[in-house]
């Protein structure tokens, strides 16, 4: 009867569960602290629950971390369905942003879109959900592109925002991989980055170091678009 009352009266104080108010919070702590640092229990302790309590609306981490993936899908879905009906070339470039803009918004969690195994093996990420690919294949088809055209179009697309914006995501923070702690073998001394390491033996990168450190992603991200779309222009009209 005490945990009855209890129970109800976290309900009355607390917010109220669903998996979206979940999930929306997971996102949240993984853009605090990337995918390692979530766990269910810092998330209900976040929400003000009881840990088990969040095991009705998900099943665990994995599927916690599937619904970030999707929820972030569905944001991207909703702008390609508006830009649909655009010409073929300003319809790839909102895909190319809008990825960008998730990227850029959600650093720590957009290797989970870039790296996560997508529903079926014919979905590359991050381009990754059924409705994305489907408005995708759409839009170029009606536009004119054919069948190989427009699924050549989808994998040369998903491999340029891939590797753009993952390297983007890990140097703004992003976890290149699972997190370890770094293993002291025989007192083998573990870097912590760039500023103290000595350059003495790589003479044109010291010479270099002003220029290699600058950010350039946005010049970089939109000669590289812009090269792949007039690549995809000159395949269409031939």
């Amino acid at each position: 009867m005490a945990e009855r009352t209890k129970a109800n009266r976290a309900g009355a104080t607390g917010p109220r569960l669903s998996r979206e108010l979940i999930i929306a919070a997971a996102l949240s702590q993984i853009d605090e602290s990337g995918p390692s640092g979530l766990s269910m229990r810092s998330l209900a302790q976040e929400l003000g629950v009881e840990a088990m309590s969040l095991y009705r609306y998900v099943h665990g981490k994995e599927d916690l971390l599937e619904g970030v993936v999707a929820s972030l899908m569905s944001e991207l879905t909703a702008q390609l369905d508006e830009a649909e009906g655009d010409h073929w070339q300003a319809f790839l470039q909102t895909v190319a942003h809008e990825v960008r803009r998730i990227a850029t918004d959600h650093p720590k969690a957009f290797p989970l879109v870039a790296t996560r195994h997508p529903a079926a093996p014919w979905l590359r990420p991050p381009l990754r959900s059924v409705e994305v690919v489907n408005t995708f294949l759409t839009a170029l088809t009606e536009a004119g592109f054919s069948d190989p055209q427009a699924v050549n179009a989808y994998r040369a697309f998903s491999s340029f925002l891939l590797g753009q914006l993952l390297l983007q995501s890990v140097v703004r923070g992003a976890e290149a991989g699972p997190a370890e702690e770094p293993l002291d073998e025989g007192g083998a001394d573990i870097p912590q980055g760039d500023g103290s390491m000595s350059l003495d033996v790589a003479p044109e990168v010291r010479r270099l170091r002003t220029l290699l450190s600058e950010d350039r992603s946005d010049e970089e991200f939109e000669v590289s678009l812009e090269a792949l779309l007039d690549r995809l222009d000159r395949d269409v009209s031939q």
